[in-house]
């Protein structure tokens, strides 16, 4: 069974609850009811019922039958959601007429069902930008006690298991944060094993990139990764980390005894945390293009629940492989 094979059966063990906001988009509904037949999650359309009913007639989608609907328009519970929201953002300069607008926006509803505990997690993306819709998910759900930056993961599968462990390492941040400080990238370090455990089903053994291994560069840049590391080991006694190492010393095991002997993660790493967005952007973008890795994401990670960014040229696979990472987050943080 394949990595993505095994996180959509966990999925179905799991049983969460996952609100897709963009609940009138045709490859959304087209996932919806591929999720709902494999009973892969219990799943939210946030949208005009109307608009769901007669495409799901035309389209023949028995399955979203199953699906609860809520029109953000005309919600019953608006009001109780409006007070909500303003209770949560009042301290922003937040009115009771912006909230009862703003609960109109599927996209903040979302979160807000989220934050009321009658979803476990979300998918977005397919139809709006990252910005709008992670701006909700600050404002509402707000990140992980401890943790104040969000990142993006991807887990890189690959045919040849040479560096790897069952041909799976996990590459962050890929997609969110362009230049994060020593504290941000510690916790990007943290965050990121959580994720490897959770949704990659590996022990992580994370390694912290640079250009240098063990002092054999001087560089601000350098420095940084050092202290990441520091405070990464800090933030999490238990985990598996060292740093900094240069990729071939995380991955090659002849490299990492020559490069940093002793080191219980050179050469065996599968987790690699970089230095910058830039950098782990071009690198899993080449890993994927040459060595014809297959990438699964980006895995939002950070956040007190798993609100997860589609590509808006996703396929409705995109959108139910998804779905079910996001049930598998949402499993392994609330159980």
């Amino acid at each position: 069974m394949g990595l993505m094979e095994e996180i959509r059966t966990n999925a179905q063990k799991y049983n969460k609850t996952i609100v897709l906001a963009e609940g009138t988009e045709e490859r959304t509904l087209r996932a919806a009811d591929i999720i709902l037949g494999e009973r892969i999650a219990q799943i939210i359309l946030l949208g005009n019922p109307e608009e769901i009913s007669r495409f799901q007639k035309e389209n023949n989608l028995s399955n979203l039958d199953r699906a609860t609907i809520i029109d953000p328009k005309n919600n019953p519970k608006k009001d109780f959601y409006a007070q909500m929201l303003f209770e949560l953002r009042k301290s922003k300069g937040l009115t009771i007429e912006d909230a009862n607008k703003l609960v109109e926006d599927p996209l903040y509803l979302a979160t807000l069902l989220i934050k009321n505990k009658e979803a476990d997690g979300e998918v977005a993306g397919a139809q709006n930008s990252t910005g709008n819709v992670l701006r909700p998910a600050f404002q509402v759900v707000k990140t992980l006690p401890g943790i104040s930056v969000v990142s993006g993961a991807f887990i890189m599968l690959f045919e040849k298991h040479e560096f790897t462990d069952n041909g799976v390492l996990v590459f962050a941040d890929c997609a969110v944060h362009p230049n994060p400080t020593d504290a941000e990238l510690a916790q990007i370090a943290v965050v990121t094993a959580k994720t490897a455990k959770a949704i990659a089903g590996i022990e992580p053994r994370v390694a912290m990139l640079s250009f240098s291994t063990k002092g054999s560069a001087k560089h601000e840049m350098v420095d940084k990764v050092v202290s990441a590391t520091r405070i990464a080991r800090e933030l999490d006694p238990t985990l598996q980390i060292d740093g900094e190492l240069q990729a071939d010393a995380a991955i090659v095991e002849a490299v990492g005894r020559s490069k940093a002997p002793g080191s219980n993660i050179a050469g065996k790493a599968n987790v690699l945390v970089f230095p910058t967005l830039e950098v782990g952007n071009i690198a899993y973008k080449l890993v994927q293009r040459l060595a014809g890795a297959e990438a699964i994401g980006p895995i939002l990670q950070g956040m007190a629940a798993p609100i997860n960014d589609l590509s808006r040229g996703c396929s409705v696979s995109d959108i139910v492989n998804l779905v079910a990472i996001t049930a598998n987050q949402a499993a392994a943080m609330n159980g």
